[in-house]
């Protein structure tokens, strides 16, 4: 946490002392005809939004309490044979800064509570997480982006702010914060997840794009894990990419290089892909995007170090619409990649679609699906072949009234299934958990 905290308070206090304004993963800022180029989303590494375009705002200090009540028909407690019902109570203080001037871009935020199980006491946990993003625009068509985020003892059940969403990543499987690399569930177990990313774009020409990016991100699993097929996980990835726009559509190739390493058992998974891609902007803030193109992978293992190795297609796509009352977003990828803390190498076909619609002034709805489909490389008996992989599937709904300019109830339903033949059960397949919450919430503008 302490690393977490420096690395934040770098970028705030460092950055800023070097001298774009680049669209974002849904449009930018900039119209279809201006001579900015859009950055589209195979190549961004970022998510799209999870706000209505009415919601959007910069400049401001706003912090404030969620209380949230939720009982679950299914705890998924793995070491049982029977189903494990329960009610949890979660206390959520938060806090979140962004300052927006014409060369820089910089935000903060910072939530920290606990969760108290009903009857299973011994899973009650203090949950942390925190957020930082910043840019810097060094001309009007070069920007340099970093990024980090922080989650500390988060599992499926004891995040306590219901009205944060759920992002999808412009570029699908490769690894940035969002994506569904981690999908396999173990609803109950704390985990401490942290992912590090920078990137750099520059357009050099009216209509041509060169960037660059990197990431490097872990997940511990909880020492109270009663799963011995879980493991650690480290993911490193990069890439490199040139675009080229052409009306209102962008065509170009990318390149990218992903490591997931396994431990304490260790397993190692190399992927290098070259994928052609083609983003068209029906507006500046609705866009479809397309990836294919060969992938090369390797994989290889303590107990059997003689790697193996072959050549598959991997396909993404993802789609993105933002107006000032509702938002859409969707992706999927078929790649070579890790399964998130289960050991070995797998093809995942991953896929999420969220959404957001304010009903009226006072009345808003919030909707997400998550599926995740994990198949092993190996078709023989070998070190992997227990590890055979699993399918999930995640499912929520959520309504939210605003009492007043500071004040909001909200209440929710969410669906997990997740099957993982040699690790879950079949009376434990299923789980469906209510939610009723209480946020009050202030927001001061900066500079003003």
């Amino acid at each position: 946490m302490l690393k977490t905290v420096f690395f934040l308070l770098v970028i705030t206090a460092v950055l800023p002392l070097w001298s774009q304004v680049e669209p974002s993963a849904s449009g930018g800022s900039y119209d279809l005809g201006s001579e900015h180029m859009m950055t589209p989303a195979p190549v961004n590494r970022r998510a799209y939004p999870t706000s209505t375009g009415s919601q959007e705002r910069s400049n401001f200090v706003a912090g404030g309490l969620v209380f949230t009540a939720a009982g679950t028909d299914n705890l998924m407690l793995l070491g049982d044979q029977e189903k494990t019902p329960d009610a949890t109570y979660s206390f959520l203080p938060t806090i979140e800064l962004d300052r927006t001037t014409p060369r820089d871009e910089e935000s903060i935020s910072y939530d920290t509570g606990f969760t108290l199980y009903q009857i299973y006491s011994q899973l009650n946990s203090i949950t942390q997480s925190a957020t930082g993003n910043y840019k810097f625009h060094f001309t009007p068509y070069a920007v340099l982006s970093a990024s980090d985020t922080f989650y500390q003892n988060y599992n499926t059940y004891n995040q306590g702010n219901p009205f944060s969403g759920n992002s999808v990543p412009g570029a699908p499987g490769s690894g940035a914060p969002g994506s569904s690399d981690i999908l396999f569930v173990q609803p109950y177990g704390s985990q401490l997840t942290n992912s590090s990313s920078a990137s750099l774009e520059y357009q050099y020409a009216k209509n041509s794009m060169i960037g660059a990016s990197g990431l490097y991100s872990f997940l511990q699993i909880s020492g109270t894990s009663y799963i011995p097929e879980l493991g650690d996980q480290n993911t490193t990835s990069g890439n490199a990419f040139y675009s080229r726009r052409f009306g209102r559509s962008y065509a170009g190739v990318t390149y990218q290089f992903s490591k997931f390493v396994t431990h304490p058992y260790g397993s190692y998974t190399t992927s290098s892909t070259v994928f052609g891609f083609f983003s068209h902007y029906f507006t500046r803030t609705f866009s479809i995007s397309v990836l294919g193109g060969p992938e090369y992978y390797a994989y290889w293992s303590e107990s059997t170090p003689q790697k193996s190795s072959a050549w598959t297609p991997a396909v993404q796509g993802s789609i993105g619409w933002q107006v000032a009352r509702a938002n859409l977003a969707a992706s999927y990828a078929h790649v070579v990649s890790g399964a998130g803390g289960l050991i070995g190498t797998f093809h995942s076909d991953t896929g999420g679609l969220s959404g957001q619609l304010e009903l009226s002034r006072v009345w808003s709805m919030n909707g997400n699906v998550g599926v995740s489909h994990f198949a092993n490389i190996s078709s023989t008996p070998t070190q992997f072949a227990y590890y055979s992989g699993g399918t999930s599937i995640f499912c929520g709904v959520d309504f939210q009234r605003r009492i007043a300019d500071s004040l909001s109830i909200g209440a929710g339903y969410q669906h997990l299934y997740q099957s993982y033949p040699g690790v879950t059960t079949n009376s434990l397949q299923n789980s469906n958990r209510g939610t009723i919450s209480v946020r009050y919430n202030f927001n001061r503008p900066l500079g003003r």
